[in-house]
Parts: C-alpha cells; structure tokens; sequence
C-alpha cells in the first residue's frame, strides 16, 4: 500500500476535527465596557457593558480579581418597588446585542479589595456557555468612569473576535 494514500483518511480527519473546532466557536464581542468608580470602604460596584454573539451563547459567570464576587444581577420593578436580584445566566441570543446598564442587567462587583477610582482599568473576566454546552472566557480591561453620570457616556470598546 503506497504510504501516503494510507495517511490521507488520518488527515482528513483531523482537518475535519479542526474546521469544526473553528466552527463551533462563537463570535463574542464585548463593547462600551466601563465601571463605575467607588468612594474609599465603598464594598460594591457595577460594572456595565454590551454583548454581542454570532452564535446563542449564555453568560454565565463573572470574574474580577478587584472583587471576592462577581454576579450578574437584573434591577427591574416588582410591586412599583425596584429590587435587584442576581441571575444565574443571562441568555445572548445570536445577532442581537444584550445591553448591560444601570437600572437593568449589570455585572455587580462586591466585596471590593480596593477603591476604584476614575481613569484606571479593571481586569473583569466573562464567561461563556454555548449551545453545545462548551465554555469560553473573554478577558476584558474596563476602564473605571466617574460617579458623574455624565462622565459615563460611551466611547471604549474591547473585542474578542
């Protein structure tokens, strides 16, 4: 048997194993990210964001090495009272973009190890889950805006692509 007609199948299968790889892995884009900027012993923050996926992805873990814990939490009216709630994911629905915003869903940082203060940049951590049930992390670094709500406007965006 000639030898390279005997590796051709081999090869064929891990080209195949590799386009499929590519393939199953989404497109997530992280823009606009910003943390809001803490006063000294503040213990929590949040920090906000929009995400975008080619492919149905759910959020599902947060990570900051500024905080002991990171969650997803949603603000909403319930019986003409805002609460806030943590969530245990968030659904990223392929081609539409998920905004996380003061007053919605946001990523709260809490137990602070430090302040936070306007101008610096925070690693934050995002973590994935895909339909397929694989797991994909995308680190960030969100720069921190003041408690001026005007110095909060858009204008930074971070990709992963």
């Amino acid at each position: 048997m000639n030898p390279t007609f005997h590796c051709l199948p081999s090869r064929a299968l891990a080209i195949a194993v590799l386009l499929a790889a590519g393939a199953a892995r989404a497109d997530i884009t992280v823009q606009q990210p910003w943390i809001r900027a803490t006063v000294p012993q503040q213990k929590a923050t949040g920090a906000f964001l929009t995400l975008r996926s080619t492919e149905d992805t759910t959020l599902v873990e947060a990570r900051s090495p500024v905080a002991a814990v990171a969650e997803v939490h949603e603000m909403a009216v319930e019986d003409n009272v805002m609460k806030m709630r943590q969530v245990p994911a968030l659904a990223v629905p392929a081609g539409r973009p998920v905004e996380l915003r003061p007053g919605g869903y946001h990523v709260m940082l809490l137990d602070l190890q430090r302040q936070l203060k306007e101008g610096e940049e925070v690693p934050l951590t995002l973590v994935f889950r895909n339909a397929r049930g694989g797991r994909e992390s995308i680190d960030v670094q969100v720069p921190v805006r003041g408690l001026n709500p005007s110095s909060n406007a858009p204008g930074h965006d971070a990709h992963r692509h």
